[in-house]
């Protein structure tokens, strides 16, 4: 249970800073390309812009409106690089899985050629990011946010009924993706999936905010989203891989390795489908946005 005296935009305000912090703290570690260092900032960007986006009734109207479109310029910035490196080390641990008739090892190889190729290629972009002034803007903005916060006066009220309030809200918004995208047809279903994704990691994101205030139950939102988010990423991720197989299939001189590593994604992607009613059978109970 939240403190009495604890109010919504507190909560909020804590959550910023502590991604503040974090952000502020990795761009010595993505310099030097130390490993999850990459991933880590995109995360915390992630986290300050959904806290933004998540809670923006608290704050006054277009205040921080450029902060968000900035955190999602650095974001698309790191994530060029890190999605290449990420994908190639999936099709490289899939490749080394396949009969001894398909040049595992060569085709491995040739894939963690390719996902260094380009991770390198766009490195100097993730650099160039960091060392502009856009990216000390961002600094800035946060420390202006968290020292003087433009809150509007519903951001005192306590956070308990809020944060539920929010919670559900976003549970709601989940729930009509994730029914859009199990009836899509198959020229819309990715697509609608992918947007599935994205509600569900907002979700998961609100629950995280609240957890330090309400405890357990905001803990256990987060948890339910979680997985919704995993499974879809997880379908994200082989049609990403799928599509990435079908390009280097014409190239790598292994077209038939390529064409089964290509049907393995394929199946993953179908598989995480259907495991999909059934995870989200465990998120889209409205007693679960119940915070107290």
């Amino acid at each position: 249970m939240a403190r009495p005296e604890t109010t919504v935009g507190q909560v909020l305000l804590d959550r910023i800073e502590a991604q503040a912090v974090e952000l502020a703290g990795l761009d010595d570690a993505v310099r030097a390309d130390e490993p999850d260092a990459v991933h880590r900032m995109r995360v915390a960007c992630r986290r300050l812009r959904s806290a933004l986006q998540t809670f923006r009734g608290l704050l006054a109207p277009g205040a921080t409106d450029t902060l968000v479109a900035d955190l999602r310029w650095l974001g698309a910035a790191l994530g060029r690089a890190r999605d290449r490196e990420v994908l190639a080390e999936r099709l490289a641990a899939r490749a080394r899985e396949l009969p001894a008739g398909c040049a595992p090892e060569r085709v491995a190889e040739a894939l963690e050629r390719w996902g260094e190729a380009e991770y390198r290629r766009v490195w100097p972009e993730v650099v160039a990011a960091l060392d502009s002034p856009r990216r000390r803007s961002i600094a800035a903005a946060l420390t202006a946010l968290v020292t003087d916060p433009p809150l509007r006066p519903r951001a005192a009220r306590a956070a308990a009924p809020e944060l539920s309030r929010t919670a559900a809200r976003e549970q709601r918004r989940t729930a009509d993706r994730v029914h859009t995208a199990l009836a899509a047809g198959p020229e819309d279903r990715d697509r609608a999936l992918h947007e599935a994704r994205k509600a569900a990691k907002r979700a998961r994101y609100a629950g995280e905010t609240a957890a330090p205030a309400v405890g357990a139950a905001a803990e256990r939102y987060a948890e339910r989203m979680k997985a919704v988010q995993e499974v879809l990423g997880e379908h994200q991720d082989a049609v990403v891989a799928a599509a990435a197989l079908a390009d280097r299939a014409a190239t790598d001189g292994e077209p038939f390795a390529y064409g089964v590593l290509y049907a393995g994604q394929l199946a993953a992607a179908q598989a995480a489908r259907e495991r999909l009613a059934q995870v989200w059978a465990g998120a889209e109970k409205r007693k679960l946005a119940r915070f107290g």
